[in-house]
């Protein structure tokens, strides 16, 4: 079985969600679950958070997570690319893993599962350089537009002139199209370290069902996340530890 590290990226100044990795949801920090899931998934030797705060990685130690360091602030900007903090992270690291994988936080329904039928459909395709999440649009590109001044064009290049045009045609009949979600991404470091990518030049489709893929980004994100939980819709991975108490932390570190 190759070896696996599964990075879990919390920066801290989210500007939508004030505080998201470590806000409170069900009990438990938003980080703890992409944590516990992780640890559940059974295949990592190790489970490293990279965070660039020191509150963010006592959440994450307490939970059972590595932070064997904190991240650079410019590394950790609303528009630093993972590959940035990825390679910086494994410049740094003693170990060397044949596998990571990208475990978000801002995911809570994501199980266990998800990550070892990820990891058991790519060891199965050898010529596979990463998987990646994806999930059927809700918004088919088909049926968007590029607004020019007062007239607007179709955002893809239509069918035949004797075709129904995309724009005209009812969603089921459509080509299928996919967008990538946060639920998950796994590669073969050789790919992130040689080619300075997490796709890698043979990317597979990793298919979620249900709410797998569903991302915290924004507070209508969070009210979602919140009513699912209240009407048994969804479900958040078991943490087992106790939940964070950050009185006890913030009087542990006024006294230091």
């Amino acid at each position: 079985m190759p070896s696996a590290v599964a990075l879990i990226g919390a920066r801290s100044g989210s500007e939508r969600v004030p505080g998201k990795n470590i806000r409170p949801l069900g009990g438990h920090p938003l980080l703890a679950y992409a944590i516990a899931t992780a640890e559940q998934s059974g295949v990592f030797d190790r489970i490293l958070v990279s965070t660039d705060s020191e509150a963010i990685a006592a959440v994450a130690r307490h939970y059972g997570a590595d932070v064997p360091f904190l991240r650079p602030a410019e590394l950790a900007t609303s528009t630093s690319p993972d590959i940035e903090w990825i390679t910086w992270t494994f410049e740094r690291l003693s170990e060397r893993y044949d596998l990571l994988a990208i475990v978000r936080a801002t995911n809570p329904f994501r199980g266990p599962d998800v990550i070892r039928r990820g990891l058991d459909q790519l060891l199965a395709t050898p010529e596979a350089d990463s998987i990646r999440a994806v999930e059927l649009v809700k918004q088919h590109p088909g049926k968007m537009w590029v607004v020019d001044g007062s007239r607007m064009r179709p955002l893809l290049d239509q069918p035949e002139p004797r075709t129904q045009p995309w724009h005209s045609t009812p969603y089921q009949a459509l080509p299928r199209v996919y967008v990538q979600n946060a639920s998950l991404e796994i590669a073969w470091t050789r790919v992130a370290l040689e080619q300075h990518t997490i796709a890698g030049d043979v990317l597979m489709p990793f298919i979620t069902e249900g709410d797998e893929g569903f991302d915290i980004n924004d507070p209508h994100d969070w009210m979602i996340a919140e009513r699912l939980l209240a009407d048994g819709a969804a479900h958040l991975p078991r943490v087992p530890q106790e939940a964070f108490q950050w009185a006890t932390y913030k009087q542990n570190t006024a006294r230091v």
